[in-house]
């Protein structure tokens, strides 16, 4: 018998993290994240990280357990939520993921083996100081030509992941979007429950302003201000974060506040949608519609708890 991995994800501040608590209290679970930002220590109002306050007595993995400066990806993440999550099972409990960051939740699920095909160091160099010369939006116009399926899922911004993705083309000879389809049509080891909590756009677009205007509130540029005192710099991965690279360009005097705040919330909503149409090619997706519950979690939850029980019944008896 599989052993029952329960998922809740969706775009940005649609409401995940405090349903998520609410499904691993009802469940006798524990959270593990799938947040690429919420791993980092000092870096807690850009990442809109869940507080002790917050978690109501839930146990939480993978929040505050990396420096700023520390590389974190798709690979890290998935040997971490796999140690965590067997020790999850180990103490009789289920493993609830909740976050946005589709890979990292289908590297987990499906155990994507990412050693097959290791880069290569000449290869990733070239590619790095291809970038350095002519921009991240031309490396991202090679993967368009090669890969149009990974280049619209990838942000041109994130650079590593668009090197990763040509130089898996030069060495293979196919689309890295081929491959991690054929990884993600393996059987899961897990017994999966995939919940995605979405809403209309209007709506989803309106929390997302008004998140960023409270992480404003909260002290935003205060958070930026103190990182980059301890050393973080604009390469890092931490620094690459929604939120964190477009205050750093006020404080770096490249934009002024006004327009860091609007290219903020902009990229917020493009990154939204990028994570849904991510989801959307996703198998196995049970979509939960804030609408169609009248945009009440209660209702969310009983629904999800009917749904797991049906299928997991000795959980109940």
């Amino acid at each position: 018998m599989k052993q029952p991995l329960m998922i809740l994800a969706g775009p940005t501040a649609v409401g995940k993290t405090a349903l998520s608590i609410k499904l691993a209290k009802a469940l006798g679970g524990e959270i593990v994240s799938a947040d690429s930002m919420q791993v980092y220590r000092h870096m807690d109002i850009g990442s809109a990280k869940v507080m002790p306050e917050e978690m109501d007595g839930v146990p939480h993995h993978l929040i505050d357990v990396l420096e700023p400066w520390e590389d974190f990806n798709v690979t890290r993440f998935q040997a971490m939520a796999k140690e965590a999550v067997e020790g999850i099972y180990g103490r009789g409990r289920i493993p609830v993921i909740a976050g946005g960051t589709g890979f990292y939740i289908q590297a987990l699920i499906y155990d994507i083996d990412f050693k097959k095909n290791e880069g290569s160091g000449e290869i990733r160099r070239e590619l790095e100081q291809l970038g350095n010369e002519r921009g991240s939006e031309y490396l991202h116009g090679l993967l368009q030509k090669i890969d149009p399926e990974s280049a619209a899922l990838i942000h041109a911004n994130n650079k590593k992941r668009v090197i990763r993705a040509i130089e898996y083309y030069r060495m293979t000879g196919q689309p890295i979007s081929e491959h991690n389809r054929l990884e993600q049509e393996k059987a899961s080891p897990y017994d999966v429950f995939y919940y995605v909590l979405d809403c209309a756009r209007e709506t989803l677009y309106t929390r997302i302003n008004r998140r960023v205007d409270l992480m404003m509130e909260q002290g935003l540029v205060n958070e930026v201000c103190r990182l980059k005192e301890m050393g973080c710099k604009r390469g890092m991965t931490s620094m690459q974060g929604l939120g964190y690279k477009e205050i750093l360009d006020y404080l770096d005097g490249r934009t002024s506040l006004e327009e860091a705040v609007c290219i903020l919330k902009r990229d917020t909503r493009h990154f939204a949608k990028r994570q849904i149409t991510w989801f959307k090619r996703e198998r196995g997706v049970r979509w939960l519609s804030l609408e169609s519950f009248g945009d009440d979690q209660g209702r969310i939850l009983s629904h999800i708890l009917k749904e797991f029980g049906q299928r997991n019944t000795a959980f109940y008896s």
